[in-house]
């Protein structure tokens, strides 16, 4: 009877250890993020490192790659038009950016009062932000039809241009401003209902005691307001630099880089050489890019905010 006693209590001991390790705050933490992390590895793993192995390819369509170690990388930056597209990928982010972050916190702080519909408002601004970034984009192709443009029509009857009017996607200045101002209209509604929820969490006593010190609404903003919100601000930043720098379907769809690279960005620059020109090494090495460039990006970023 002892024999039988004991393989029990030992399976009790187990099983109570198991329950205790589990109960560790850190273990279950990463109990719940295994598979999460396995997902990530296969799916995003498995394509960044053959991403890198082609870069090392002379790999042309249909045919078998040749070793060329950093020949493509090399011939990326002799390339003028790969500088020519770094600049609009960084000139594009930083402006569309700025333009965001700043309409969205006017849009956050208009959407934090209280006025009638409040809540059918706050769901209508969403509209721009759950479209389907394609189906958005052709609709704006034809409000900027040289033809048919709505914003034409409305400058050629007040008399500020001449017919047939501007061609806003035919003109380098005029289709990269376009499409700043597209993806600003996207990404307001993302910027604006994140910023709103962090100004619901600041006390409404510090507004009030702001008050009664004689601080006006604009010295509210900047010694209050702002400095509550700068963790909330630099998050939804980081967010939409890494979502603007990395676009891809607006530029494609609306201008396909065009015209004469004026909006091509690393990532339609990059899919244009491996699936437009077959080579599939060189746009490798080009999309590698974006991750060195970003990254520069970012701890600029990241430095400047904490000094703010």
């Amino acid at each position: 009877m002892s024999e039988q006693v004991l393989p029990l209590a030992a399976g009790r001991r187990a099983a109570f250890s198991w329950r205790r390790l589990f109960e560790r705050e850190d273990v279950f933490s990463w109990t719940l993020m295994a598979l999460p992390l396995i997902f990530l590895v296969v799916v995003l793993g498995y394509p960044f490192v053959y991403g890198i192995w082609l870069s090392l390819q002379d790999r042309p369509v249909a045919k078998a790659g040749t070793f060329v170690g950093l020949a493509n990388f090399a011939r990326d930056l002799d390339d003028p038009v790969f500088w020519r597209v770094a600049f609009n990928t960084f000139f594009y982010t930083g402006v569309a950016t700025l333009l965001k972050m700043v309409g969205g916190f006017g849009l956050a702080l208009v959407m934090n009062q209280t006025f009638p519909m409040k809540n059918l408002v706050r769901a209508l601004m969403l509209l721009p932000f759950i479209v389907p970034t394609v189906l958005s984009t052709i609709a704006f192709m034809w409000i900027l039809d040289p033809s048919f443009s709505v914003f034409n029509r409305v400058l050629i009857s007040t008399g500020l241009v001449e017919p047939p009017g501007p061609s806003w996607l035919g003109n380098p200045t005029l289709a990269m401003a376009s499409v700043i101002v597209i993806n600003t209209w996207r990404g307001l509604p993302f910027y604006g209902i994140t910023l709103l929820a962090g100004l619901q969490t600041i006390p409404p006593e510090l507004y009030e005691a702001a008050t009664i010190d004689g601080a006006t609404a604009p010295q509210r903003f900047w010694h209050v307001t702002l400095p509550l919100m700068m963790p909330v601000v630099y998050i939804v930043t980081l967010f939409s630099v890494i979502f603007t720098f990395s676009d891809f379907q607006l530029i494609y769809v609306l201008t396909h880089g065009g015209p004469a690279n004026a909006t091509h960005l690393f990532a339609t620059y990059a899919f244009d050489i491996a699936m437009g020109a077959g080579q599939f090494g060189l746009g490798a090495s080009i999309a590698l890019f974006i991750l060195p460039a970003l990254a520069l990006l970012l701890i600029a970023l990241a430095r400047y905010m904490r000094s703010n």
